[in-house]
């Protein structure tokens, strides 16, 4: 049988970009010579949040994927500077996205035998691509099996109600099958109201049913409930849904980056003492806020290791040396026996598997959710955009794998909550031991379903059966 070529679309943004590296190298594995890999990657319309540069380091570090970069289709008409408000980024996006479909499908027919298109969750237009040409489309849906199916069951819930999400007040309660209860406020960005952005998230919803699978990054002894639910059509009452492979955690393995300061510091800690606080690519804190931080950390007496990012128009300051602008007078003095500050990054999967890591506090986005459930670490709470603040539930409620840091209704954290809940993680009560005790069962089970016959790699064999197959009759 000839090699078929699997295309990977990972839209825009680099957390959704990371796992689909990770399935690439899945791919590899098992893909015994019967297939190659390439990556239809496009430069994001709005602030590239360093996408170039991972694309850059991925080509480097994946010499057998090939990455092609689509050209940027042309703006759409009133896109630009015309005052938009913000939450119809996600629309913006969208539409951005269903603009590439046409550079799309000119890869697609200069590639030798493609066998399959994996897509993410926010490229469900390149459906028609994948019809038009006759190629078997897959989504790969990268926030787990409790987001899926309430991403799936959006479109049936909104039909039935006489008024949008928002319009039931925030305090409201809902329930979805497969998905611990949530608040109208805890629903993702953009989701509550009927605005653009919504219109554009069903749309992608009610088609996502239409491909021949969905990949799911996460196992299932992590989501029961959700992945029942799933299989058992609950998600989608009116058609079928299609075959769900769990084949997570899809998580980077780290070893990137051995001699970052932060990891020589951490070798001088003892076990599982230190604090690890990093919030994403794109968790930025005011000034203000990096203060209650500080007075937090440095009041808990926990060793501490802090990514500190300021938002934007803070004066974003280089150097680490800088870091004295952004954090209150003499606290990196005060704190330098037990705590180290570091700017804007530091290699999370490295630090979070290192032996002296005790605990993560997060932004519960899923990427990092799941690189700390496969680290064992216990989760400390504090969702910031997108859906995470109904990742925060899955994780505190159904998973029982964290706790939640309580923010003021402006969304601000006091240096109090901060000292309170760092302090009772990194403690010895029953909760605190409990909780240890479900992370490192977790990170057990999490290592098993990867393992060679383990669930999650029993799917992707047969996904990627099911993928040679489809394939097989499309060219036969």
């Amino acid at each position: 049988m000839a090699r078929k070529t699997v295309v990977l679309f990972p839209g825009v943004g680099v957390g959704h970009l990371a796992p689909m590296l990770e399935l690439a190298k899945a791919f590899l594995r098992h893909g015994g010579g019967a297939v190659d890999v390439a990556f239809a990657v496009v430069e994001p319309p709005v602030m590239g949040n360093g996408f170039a540069a991972t694309v850059a380091r991925a080509e480097a570090a994946n010499a057998s994927v090939a990455f092609h970069v689509l050209p940027t289709p042309p703006p759409a008409s009133g896109s630009e500077g015309d005052g938009e408000p913000e939450q119809d980024h996600l629309a913006r996006m969208v539409g951005f996205l269903r603009a590439t479909n046409a550079p799309l499908r000119d890869l697609l027919r200069s590639l030798p035998s493609v066998g399959a298109l994996v897509l993410d969750m926010f490229c469900g237009d390149a459906l028609d691509v994948a019809e038009e040409l006759g190629v078997p489309a897959y989504f790969f849906f990268p926030s787990g099996a409790a987001g899926l199916a309430v991403f799936l069951a959006l479109p049936g819930r909104r039909a039935s109600m006489s008024t949008s999400f928002a319009g039931l007040g925030a305090s409201t309660v809902l329930s979805f099958p497969g998905a611990p209860p949530f608040k109208v406020s805890e629903m993702p960005e953009g989701i509550s109201d009927d605005g653009e952005a919504f219109q554009a998230i069903l749309r992608i919803a009610a088609r996502m049913p239409d491909a021949r699978g969905i990949l799911i990054n996460s196992f299932e002894s992590l989501e029961p409930r959700a992945v029942r639910a799933l299989r058992d059509g609950l998600c989608v009452p009116d058609r079928p849904t299609p075959p769900i492979y769990l084949v997570g955690p899809l998580v980077s393995p780290g070893g990137g980056d051995k001699e970052h300061e932060c990891l020589r510091w951490l070798d001088a800690q003892p076990d599982r003492s230190v604090v690890f606080l990093c919030f994403g690519s794109m968790g930025a804190f005011p000034k203000s806020q990096l203060a209650e931080i500080a007075v937090g950390l440095e009041k808990s007496g926990q060793r501490f290791l802090w990514v500190v990012r300021s938002a934007p128009g803070a004066g974003e300051p280089s150097a680490a040396d800088d870091l004295d602008a952004l954090l209150p007078a003499g606290f990196l003095e005060r704190t330098r026996d037990r705590g180290l500050a570091v700017r804007s990054w530091a290699p999370q999967a490295d630090v979070l598997r290192h032996r002296a890591a005790g605990a993560f506090v997060t932004h519960c986005g899923w990427n990092s959710t799941l690189e700390g459930v496969a680290a064992g670490l216990p989760l400390l709470c504090w969702p910031l955009y997108a859906e995470q603040k109904m990742n925060r539930v899955r994780i505190v409620e159904d998973m029982r794998l964290g706790v939640g840091i309580t923010a003021a209704d402006d969304g601000a954290v006091s240096a109090e909550e901060v000292e309170t809940k760092v302090r009772w993680v990194m403690g010895d009560s029953d909760g605190a031991r409990a909780l240890r005790q479900r992370a490192a069962a977790a990170r057990d089970k999490a290592a098993e379903a990867i393992a060679e016959g383990g669930p999650s790699d029993v799917a992707f064999v047969e996904f990627l059966k099911d993928l040679l197959e489809a394939s097989q009759d499309m060219h036969g």
